[in-house]
């Protein structure tokens, strides 16, 4: 549940000038709330807390944009092909901003590495970032999309350009492999979402 500490009435201001429609507190102690997509602002004293299924439609609205952010994701699937998940964090200076999970279905590992990266980079472009380094403990993806290893798999090159297109909406960007211990938290959440689709 992202907090960000503001003042909320530029924050009001930034989501109506959005096209969100902000509407009184609950509360005494709620200053206003506003719902967009599957997330609910609620702005107290000088923060607003977000809650939902995707904090991020509001929270990418509300945060300064620009900025640098290190992205590590993770796919894996039971059985290659099974039953797949993918997983995500973000990361700044401040500590993490966002992370996800989420089951994919069936695929191979190789398919939900790439649905990992694909949609860390959406998470990162929706916050607004405009430097990304990117991490994550698959080699063969990273050397795909860095264009060391050739794709011959007709659907993981699609994949490749959706990436390609995807670091292309970034001013600065860095891929990179690391240990599977350095992407520990990515790794457990696409192992979350894996015993999820069991």
């Amino acid at each position: 549940m992202p907090v960000i500490e503001c003042d909320v009435e530029d924050a009001r201001e930034r989501l109506q000038d959005a096209g969100v429609m902000v509407e009184s507190g609950n509360t005494d102690h709620e200053r206003w709330r506003a719902s967009h997509g599957d997330a609910t602002a609620v702005a107290y004293e000088n923060k607003v807390v977000i809650q939902g299924g995707r904090p991020r439609d509001l929270e990418a609205l509300l945060r300064d944009g620009g900025g640098r952010a290190h992205v590590y994701f993770d796919g894996g699937a039971r059985g290659n092909p099974g039953p797949a998940g993918i997983g995500w964090v973000i990361v700044t200076s401040e500590g993490i901003v966002a992370d996800g999970s989420e089951t994919i279905g069936r695929a191979t590992n190789n398919q939900a590495e790439y649905e990992a990266l694909i949609a860390a980079l959406e998470g990162a472009r929706d916050y607004g970032y405009d430097e990304v380094h990117v991490r994550g403990d698959s080699e063969l993806i990273v050397k795909q999309v860095r264009g060391e290893y050739n794709t011959n798999n007709p659907e993981l090159r699609e994949k490749r350009v959706t990436v390609h297109e995807l670091l292309r909406e970034f001013d600065e960007w860095t891929l990179e492999h690391v240990p599977r211990e350095v992407n520990d938290r990515a790794d457990a959440l696409a192992n979350e979402a894996m015993d999820q689709s069991q």
